[in-house]
């Protein structure tokens, strides 16, 4: 769990981390997603990212209450805050919230959840106060298009945005044509969140795909190993998978480090290629 993305603020972002999406949601469910986690800050994941909307700020508490017996430096935690809160003064109140939830003194990177209301450049001056106050290291925005990154970084001069967090996976990539060229020019770094296609109506043929399964056999992993191993051989994509369950974690985290050829990611290519024009951006 060494390799990383370097943010254009010299911060170094893990390539490979866990989504907290539904976690920490369900006492049925909460001894197994606590040792989840556990497992993987102690095989070396750092990267966590959770979000004031998830549960409503009870996947920031669950976490909160893990992180507290590992060393925060070592950790990359992200948080994201809903549009409802984006505006002045709104916006340190739900970071400050986050922060409590979270046990933590800062974020290493907050980000705008999605478009709302609020207009840009105030969005933008209360991520840049967050940062002069040291309550967050850096910020981003999740689920904006190409426009839309235009508008906030030329017309709004949010040049300090360092991530951009997208539905992203090999059924999914319609960033490939516009959004992912714009964000290397500016530096802005892609985050595939749902990179095993959950959720989606194309999860069953991707992990039923005879493809996608040649390539599995090859490596004896599974197709959901595959899916992950596809979006993270991108040198410059960041992944965050959930993994709820021990065995899921086990299996990202091989999956991590697997390493697909040249010839099968050609394969897996050609199987479900990127678009080759403009199309709306994927969300879930």
């Amino acid at each position: 769990m060494s390799a990383y993305v370097k943010l254009k603020n010299s911060l170094n972002l893990p390539k490979f981390g866990l989504g907290l999406w539904d976690i920490g949601e369900s006492r049925a469910r909460a001894e197994q997603e606590a040792d989840s986690i556990r497992y993987a800050l102690e095989h070396g994941v750092q990267l966590f990212d959770t979000a004031e909307m998830y549960g409503m700020g009870r996947s920031e508490s669950f976490l909160g209450a893990i992180l507290k017996d590992y060393e925060r430096s070592s950790l990359f935690v992200i948080s994201k805050v809903l549009p409802s809160h984006a505006g002045r003064g709104a916006l340190r109140q739900a970071c400050e919230g986050s922060l409590r939830r979270l046990g933590t003194d800062y974020l290493d990177c907050y980000l705008y959840h999605w478009i709302g209301a609020t207009p840009f450049e105030e969005v933008i001056a209360g991520m840049e106060s967050l940062v002069q106050a040291g309550l967050i290291r850096s910020w981003g925005v999740s689920n904006f298009d190409t426009a839309d990154l235009k508008e906030l970084i030329e017309d709004c001069q949010g040049t300090s945005c360092v991530i951009n967090q997208v539905l992203y996976h090999l059924g999914s990539r319609g960033i490939e044509y516009s959004l992912l060229p714009y964000m290397q020019e500016k530096q802005v770094i892609p985050m595939a969140y749902c990179p095993l296609a959950q959720g989606g109506g194309l999860c069953q043929e991707l992990y039923s795909c005879s493809e996608v399964l040649t390539v599995a056999r090859a490596h004896n992993v599974s197709a959901a190993q595959v899916l992950l191993a596809f979006v993270l051989a991108r040198q410059e994509m960041v992944a965050i998978p959930k993994s709820g369950s021990l065995r899921h974690l086990q299996e990202n985290l091989a999956a991590a480090e697997l390493r697909l050829s040249e010839a099968e990611l050609a394969l897996l290519d050609r199987s479900f290629p990127a678009p080759d024009r403009k199309t709306p951006l994927d969300v879930v």
